[in-house]
């Protein structure tokens, strides 16, 4: 059921962990705008803007009552996604705010150019994603290492009961934070898919115990609600044992 305190009470943790995109960016509506600007100060079209307006609304439904801390990637479209996410809240009931570059989009090189990468995403469609790496940039590889050490820093950061965390990050980032939390097999994120700009990924903590699970919308934006690895058991050997890991919906914090 997960790790105790000396008396036996579960270790406080969030009660939610909610993962967004950022809205709709200019280089989402015109992807010539990569040709022109760097990747992380590109910005948030109007319709982007609105659709992080809408979102919040509904993270604060979400939510509820309690309070919240946020996290965002350093990119110009998740500052702006964030900034107007928290429109939504009560200022008293931020906890906190902390940009982290961990969260940040995949490197695609510098200033790009429009044909070759084209031809990149192309080649990565067939290749895979995870392992794909795009020339003078990263492969999802290594995001999936900096991800995993930004939860390394929730897991340290947060041991209170009370908050939602909200982290405002990039599709492929956002999957990968999933498929490290999850422990995910290659070949199980592959079969998944970035969500919607402003799409979200709610985890909640099941009752009683130290193990989160994504809600069945997020499961099924992400295209994980036909994932054949929630008929996993949870291991009884540390990682690189021999047996499987845990239902990637129901993981232990740790």
């Amino acid at each position: 059921p997960g790790r105790r305190l000396a008396h036996g009470g579960l270790i406080p943790r969030p009660n939610k962990i909610i993962l967004v995109r950022h809205g709709e960016s200019q280089g989402n509506d015109d992807e010539t705008v990569y040709t022109r600007v760097s990747d992380w100060r590109i910005s948030l079209t109007p319709k982007g803007k609105s659709q992080a307006r809408e979102v919040g609304v509904k993270m604060r439904e979400v939510v509820g009552d309690g309070e919240v801390f946020f996290y965002h990637s350093p990119y110009y479209r998740t500052v702006e996604t964030c900034q107007e996410i928290m429109e939504a809240f009560d200022p008293r009931a931020i906890r906190g705010i902390r940009e982290d570059p961990r969260m940040a989009e995949q490197q695609f090189g510098n200033l790009q150019d429009a044909a070759q990468i084209r031809k990149s995403k192309n080649e990565r469609h067939r290749y895979g994603r995870f392992f794909y790496r795009f020339p003078q940039g990263e492969a999802g590889l290594d995001v999936y290492n900096r991800v995993t050490s930004f939860i390394d820093t929730l897991r340290r950061d947060h041991l209170e009961e009370d908050v939602t965390i909200i982290i405002v990050t990039h599709g492929l980032a956002l999957r990968l934070f999933l498929m490290a939390w999850f422990q995910w097999t290659v070949e199980e994120f592959e079969d998944t898919e970035n969500p919607p700009n402003c799409g979200l990924a709610v985890m909640e903590r099941i009752t009683g115990e130290d193990r989160y699970k994504l809600t069945a919308e997020a499961a099924k934006i992400l295209g994980c609600d036909k994932n054949k690895s929630t008929e996993k058991h949870p291991p009884s050997t540390s990682p690189g044992g021999s047996q499987m890991p845990p239902p990637p919906d129901q993981v232990p914090w740790a």
